[in-house]
């Protein structure tokens, strides 16, 4: 009887699932303006994104200088919290920062 039910989820392809997919990954973006502070770009990096400190200068002169840097690539859910978490940060502290993810 398990052959028989085996035999029909291969045929159906039910059980051959080996080529999973990985999940679509987002880039997690921010954006230079003219009022966020380095030090407050600097600061949501190491918190949000758990980057070193000089990891997270690195990127934030990449914003500064050509107007976005890359915090990480993430899973669709993960990337929506973390663009969440900026703006809520960014609002608390009185900047316009802007975080945006986008397909990679």
């Amino acid at each position: 009887m398990s052959d028989r039910l085996t035999k029909d989820r291969v045929e159906s392809g039910l059980l051959d699932r080996h080529d999973a997919r990985e999940p679509k990954k987002y880039k997690v973006l921010l954006h230079n303006d003219d009022y966020t502070t380095m030090e407050f770009v600097v600061e949501v990096l190491i918190r949000i994104f758990h980057k070193s400190e000089a990891q997270a200068m690195t990127i934030m002169l990449a914003v500064h200088r050509e107007g976005y840097g890359v915090c990480g690539v993430y899973p669709a859910e993960v990337a929506e919290t973390k663009v969440d978490r900026v703006h809520k940060m960014a609002r608390g502290a009185g900047f316009p920062l802007k975080c945006s993810m986008e397909g990679e």
